[in-house]
């Protein structure tokens, strides 16, 4: 279980720094690590209690990351 945390954070904080660097977003490198991560760590505290799951860990902190991202008010690109 410990070591499942740990993987989300760091698959949530990578997934933050390259849709900041590939230009999705534009709030800065960190506020966009720490929306990620906290999407991820809400959906990791989900699956947990309800068992909601889209596949492996993995792959849930990568689209929670995402979806964190586009829920938060973010400034497009224009």
């Amino acid at each position: 279980m410990f070591p499942t945390l740990i993987g989300t954070v760091v698959i949530a904080g990578i997934v933050g720094y390259l849709v900041e660097k590939t230009g999705f977003t534009h709030n800065g490198i960190l506020p966009s690590i720490i929306i990620c991560v906290g999407g991820a760590f809400l959906f990791y505290f989900v699956r947990i209690m309800f068992g909601l799951s889209f596949g492996p860990p993995g792959v849930d902190a990568i689209i929670a990351s995402v979806g964190a991202l586009i829920v938060v008010p973010t400034r497009w690109r224009r």
